[in-house]
Order: C-alpha cells, then structure tokens, then sequence
C-alpha cells in the first residue's frame, strides 16, 4: 500500500492536503475505496481506507492501527560538512533508510558550497522533503529532522548536552571506531562528524574534541571520500548497536 504522511489526525480519521493530497490524486490516481498507510512522525501508523476527495483534502477512515519496530534504537545523527553537487542529498537519502535521527549541515573551512540566509532556508526544506519520501520508501514511521544549516560556534546547542561525539579523521593512527563504540552508551545520543570534499582542517578537529569531548577515530587505511564515510560510519554504528544485521 501506498504510504503518506499524514497533515491531521482526528479520532477515526485522518486528512492528506497539499502536496500529499496532490501526490495520492494526481500521480498515484488513487480513489475513494482504495487502500493507503498514514504515519505521523509519533511511531504510530495508520491503515485506512480513501473515504473522500476534495480539491484540498483528501479524508481517509482508519481501518487499524499499529506502532512497527522500524526505528533504530539508537539515536544516531550525522553532522556532515556542507558539499557541492549531489553529495548531501545521497547522504540524506541513503542516511534515512538506514535509520539515521536527523541532519545537521555544517559549514566549515573547507566546504565549498556556501550558502546563507533564504538560499540555505530553501536548501533545507529541500533537504528535508528528500528525508520524508526516503522515510515512505524505506517503510518508516518517523522522518529525521533536517536542521538549519549552522556554525561550529552553534553546533553544541543543536543535540543534547549527553551527546557522545565521533569524528572519523583521517589523520587518526591510533583509535579505531570499533573500539570506541566499546565504551559508548547506546541508550545515549550519538553525532557523527563527517567533514566536507578535503576533510576538516586540524583546527576543526581540535575544537571538536575541545569543545565537544569529540573522539576522533579512523575508519581504516583508504581515504574514503565525504559521502562514503558519512554512511559506512552510520552503518557501523548502527550495526554495533543492534539495529543493523
């Protein structure tokens, strides 16, 4: 079945309005009596039968209700450095079917996309609308949050203050992630600090690890490029803990 986000709950019913509405009318071409998936962003899903279309809502009467074990247990946020091109889009994307919490976009000293003010505001909404079809797709019930694109001096009040911090870096000989995520808390928050085409200059490094209690850690021998350690870190920490696997 089809799956949408729902706009308002009601006690038997749910409503679908702007682009949900115009999704399930004009490109799926659904009609009264068919089946969809409503979820809310609560955990909640709602099984429900098309009741009526109208030019700015569509009604749908709840069938059944159900809360799936489709999310991590662990909170896992990536924090990734701001890239040209198509590269934080795949990152949101293939981030959200593989379980992660949100995003935060950050820029930094080596980014080469700069974007501000309402370019930046236009970005994230668009960031967060790939987030929410990626969450249909991957049969989600809860889509991660798409934050404001921020500073390093900003960067701590966005998470928790129990936050566990990693920063994958390539200079880092030492300590590998495995035996980091030994000592981590999996009922606490995690933030994975993924730098931009280049890397984070040291600078960044130590003030991550200064400010944040940020453990730098190596992901192996190769030099793996912004997208790729975004996700295989992701996908590490989230097998650690159980989610993946």
């Amino acid at each position: 079945m089809n799956r949408f986000k729902i706009t308002e709950l009601g006690n038997e019913v749910f409503w679908l309005r702007d682009s949900e509405r115009d999704h399930l009318v004009r490109v799926l071409r659904l009609k009264p009596g068919d089946l969809v998936v409503g979820f809310d962003n609560t955990g909640m899903e709602y099984t429900s039968v098309i009741q009526k279309i109208e030019d700015n809502s569509v009604t749908c009467r709840i069938l059944s209700t159900d809360h799936p074990d489709v999310e991590a247990h662990s909170s896992v946020y990536l924090v990734a450095g701001l890239s040209k091109g198509e590269k934080m889009e795949w990152v949101i994307q293939k981030g959200t079917e593989l379980g992660m919490e949100g995003l935060i976009p950050l820029r930094t000293k080596r980014s080469v996309m700069h974007i501000e003010g309402s370019k930046a505001q236009d970005r994230v909404v668009r960031w967060q609308k790939i987030a929410s079809e990626a969450a249909k797709q991957s049969h989600r019930v809860q889509e991660p949050k798409i934050y404001a694109v921020c500073d390093w001096r900003d960067l701590a009040e966005q998470l928790s203050p129990d936050t566990q911090w990693l920063i994958p870096y390539e200079e880092e000989l030492t300590q590998r992630l495995a035996s980091v995520l030994e000592r981590m808390v999996s009922e606490r928050p995690i933030a994975i600090l993924i730098g931009p085409e280049g890397g984070f200059d040291q600078t960044e490094v130590a003030l991550a690890q200064e400010k944040l209690g940020a453990k730098s850690v190596s992901l192996g021998p190769r030099i793996l490029r912004t997208e790729t350690a975004a996700l295989a870190t992701l996908t590490m920490v989230l097998a650690h803990f159980g989610d993946l696997g």
